[in-house]
């Protein structure tokens, strides 16, 4: 039975921080500085933690291995089999060309690529969070992006920048749910300091994303637009998680912001047009195959399929266009007439989701989903907290029928025969998605593995309570011991699992607010998302940049910080 000793280095808590630092700046130093890739920064990082709790804590080798074992099966599931199954969904669409129908759809609510880009990666990206989270709202909406024209490394920025808002409240606000368990703070207490805590972040967002498109020139031409959105979430998502209900949060949130903008652009819209300069590239877009499922080529997504087969024959393509400029293209779009079927069907396998996700919320459904659930201790694996209690670590949950993975995966049975597609054709389809999911799939065991590593040994627990010792200064950093925790695991419910009674303790002894600080936690780790290897790995593979997640980093790092 190992037990950490959060203070192992000579009995210095500051010295053994150090080393429990080492992990966390070999990664980032390697992806922001070196720009290694990301597979093989996480690989070295996860090297670098098994020496620091081997020879730093005196783990016994076996158990750290075991450990990081332990969680890169937790990042495939249910981490990336969420991601897998949604980006199998979503190459569907793609194939069969309806998700140019889709593309067409929201070219004719503005043929402005800005507002595009706040109603998609903003508004559609909080309500897949609030429905699935893990991941799966970078994936789908920067591929929707670059389906829209955009560049793949802007794509995947905005769609990483958007993923901050509603993460709290994401996957049905599991983060509050696990956040209230862990620290002993009422869910509904939590729920409301949390909401009138991100509300104000949401309000800023939509701007965000604009001058990262367009800089303050598109921030003053679309500020109507930014402003009716990033109000119109917060008030919601500060009415609905203070005097409604925590887990519908940002799906009623995501829904009120969609519809303020699409009311506003009846009656109001930009002076100018932006659309996307082309970009001479040769990467791979995702989710894109050549040929397609009972359509001609030329019905194809022009952005997105037609650029890859070009690149497939060796030749240069035009990013974000079609057959003609992108100026060209969105004139096509808004004056090209699909039929109401055909503009159904684009939106049917969101639609899908949609349902099949709130029915599994239904108590009957959902208690008969739950039943399928089984937890085990993980083989090999005997952990205690640095309290001597027995470490909730070793415990595996595999809840296979409930996961959002395997309810995607049903989303996408039931779509196959909506959108036509063979079942020849949709299961090619899947084993495509693991092919170009590749070095992702390794980017997320390995960081997860480095987690699960770090905490069980006591390196994160060590950095917790190093942090902790500031006193009242510990007001300013409870946020940022948050952000840390999810840059590390990619999950705001993983970092409140963490961290959540570490912050109580630490508030109850420097006479704070312990709901507060616990609440400080989440609302500080969803700015941590877009700065973590998984879900940077995550956005890198599904806009086809996979080995380039340094450069993304290094442009989302500062409105992490900012923010």
């Amino acid at each position: 039975m190992y037990r950490p000793v959060l203070d192992a280095v000579g009995g210095s808590l500051f010295l053994t921080a150090v080393l429990a630092m080492l992990p966390l700046l070999t990664l980032f130093i390697l992806l922001g500085v070196v720009k290694m890739t990301a597979w093989k920064a996480a690989l070295i990082s996860l090297g670098v933690s098994l020496v620091v709790a081997v020879f730093a804590y005196s783990m016994p080798a076996g158990q750290a291995l075991d450990a990081g074992l332990e969680g890169a099966v937790f990042g495939f599931f249910p981490i990336l089999w969420i991601v897998i199954n949604a980006i199998w969904i979503y190459r569907m669409t793609v194939e069969t060309g309806h998700f140019d129908v889709l593309r067409r759809s929201f070219a004719k609510v503005s043929d402005d690529q800005r507002i595009q880009a706040v109603i998609i990666a903003f508004c559609f990206g909080a309500l897949l969070e609030a429905l699935a989270g893990f991941g799966t709202p970078v994936a789908i909406t920067s591929v929707m992006l670059i389906a829209l024209g955009f560049k793949p490394i802007k794509a995947a920025v905005v769609a990483l920048v958007a993923n901050t808002a509603p993460v709290a409240f994401g996957a049905l606000a599991i983060p509050i749910t696990t956040l209230a368990t862990v620290s002993g703070q009422p869910e509904h207490t939590l729920s409301q300091i949390v909401g009138r805590q991100t509300p104000l972040l949401a309000v800023f967002v939509p701007m965000a994303l604009v001058f990262i498109i367009d800089r303050w020139r598109g921030v003053r031409a679309t500020l109507p637009a930014t402003l009716t959105c990033g109000v119109t979430f917060a008030i919601t998502q500060f009415a609905v998680s203070n005097y409604v209900s925590t887990q519908l949060t940002d799906i009623i949130a995501s829904l009120a912001a969609a519809a303020s903008v699409v009311l506003l652009l009846r009656v109001w819209r930009p002076s100018d047009s932006y659309v996307e300069e082309p970009e001479m590239a040769s990467a791979t877009i995702a989710g894109s195959t050549s040929g397609g499922m009972g359509r001609g080529a030329g019905d194809l997504s022009t952005r997105a399929l037609i650029a890859t087969a070009a690149n497939r024959e060796g030749y240069p393509v035009a990013q974000g266009t079609g057959s003609g400029t992108p100026t060209e293209t969105a004139a096509e779009d808004i004056n090209h007439k699909d039929s109401r079927t055909e503009v159904f069907k684009a939106y049917a396998p969101y639609l899908i989701i949609i349902v099949v996700f709130a029915l599994a919320q239904v108590p009957p459904i959902r208690d008969a989903l739950a039943a399928t659930t089984v937890k085990f201790q993980w083989p090999g694996l005997h952990l205690q907290s640095a309290s001597g209690k027995p470490s909730k670590v070793p415990t595996f949950t595999l809840n296979w029928l409930g996961a959002g993975g395997t309810l995607l995966i049903l989303a996408g049975l039931i779509t196959i025969p909506v959108l036509g597609v063979s079942l020849a054709r949709a299961f090619q389809a899947y084993l495509d998605t693991y092919r170009q999911l590749k070095f992702a799939i390794v980017t997320v065991t390995v960081v997860l593995a480095l987690a699960y590593v770090m905490n069980s040994s006591g390196q994160t627990a060590t950095l917790g309570l190093w942090m902790a010792g500031a006193g009242a200064a510990f007001a300013f950093l409870s946020p940022i011991l948050g952000w840390l925790g999810v840059g590390v695991t990619g999950s705001d419910t993983s970092s409140n699992s963490l961290f959540g009674a570490l912050q109580v303790s630490a508030a109850t002894k420097a006479g704070l607010s312990p709901a507060l600080m616990a609440a400080a936690n989440s609302s500080g780790g969803v700015l941590g998302k877009m700065i973590s290897p998984q879900n940077l790995a995550i956005a890198a593979a599904a806009v086809g940049l996979s080995g380039k997640e340094g450069d993304i980093f290094r442009k989302v790092i500062g409105w992490s910080l900012g923010f």
